[in-house]
């Protein structure tokens, strides 16, 4: 298998008032093609952090990302853009849809960014995969936390990512409605053939990942592998 995503001796820091302040310390790792792989810490130990610099969203201070084989330090603004568009995929607490689209329209934004003629027949066919393919002219605010959770995962797998990033996916969800976003995340993982990165608090879902990264501090406390072959 080849690296989709590889991290090299990363470093963040952020000035405090007078202090300096290391969110990352020298962080590497790097994630297989397919690979379902977990971040994890405690609050303030860098995840977000480490996550929007994985995704190009902001750039280390030291170190190399390296995301689909191409070297985030070397692209500007609008290739990191491009990139991010065909290859990566997102998924955050906040479920982050545009209330002023329907669910069909959220999930198409990113296949019509792309030119993509088929956009609404493609997030037709997705909604419908997630069970919300009556829930279509929907509006958010229209929806449960759980369902615009499952247009959000829609939306995310609309372009068919290399890799996707689920930021505390199931954070604002009741225990039941989480597991069935879960579920549906491998599910998608699976038949897609993407590069699952989660970032959690919750060691119970970290362990139905292969990989598992510890962060403590801004450092690598531990990367272990998992028993998991079918994350399902």
């Amino acid at each position: 298998m080849s690296e989709v995503l590889k991290v090299s001796t990363v470093s963040k820091t952020y000035s405090s008032g007078s202090k300096e302040l290391t969110v990352l310390d020298d962080i590497s790792f790097s994630v297989e093609q397919g690979e379902t792989f977990s971040i994890v810490g405690p609050s303030g130990s860098g995840k977000t952090t480490l996550l929007g610099i994985c995704a190009g969203l902001d750039l280390p201070d030291s170190g190399t990302v390296t995301l689909c084989g191409k070297n985030l330090n070397e692209l500007n603004q609008d290739e990191s853009a491009v990139l991010r568009n065909k290859q990566v995929g997102f998924i955050f607490q906040n479920f982050q849809l545009l209330p002023t689209l329907t669910a069909l329209e959220n999930v198409s934004v990113p296949l019509e960014l792309q030119g993509d003629s088929k956009a609404a027949s493609k997030s037709k066919t997705l909604l419908e995969k997630v069970g919300l393919g009556d829930r279509l002219n929907h509006y958010p605010s229209q929806l449960s936390g759980g369902e615009q959770q499952r247009v959000a995962l829609a939306r995310a797998f609309s372009n068919r990512p290399s890799i996707l990033f689920a930021d505390e996916p199931t954070g604002n969800l009741d225990e039941e409605t989480g597991e069935k976003v879960i579920q549906l995340l491998f599910e998608l993982n699976q038949q897609a053939g993407t590069t699952l990165v989660i970032i959690t608090h919750d060691m119970e879902l970290a362990e139905r990942t292969q990989k598992i990264l510890k962060l403590k501090g801004g450092r690598v406390q531990e990367i272990k592998e998992t028993l998991v072959k079918n994350p399902t």
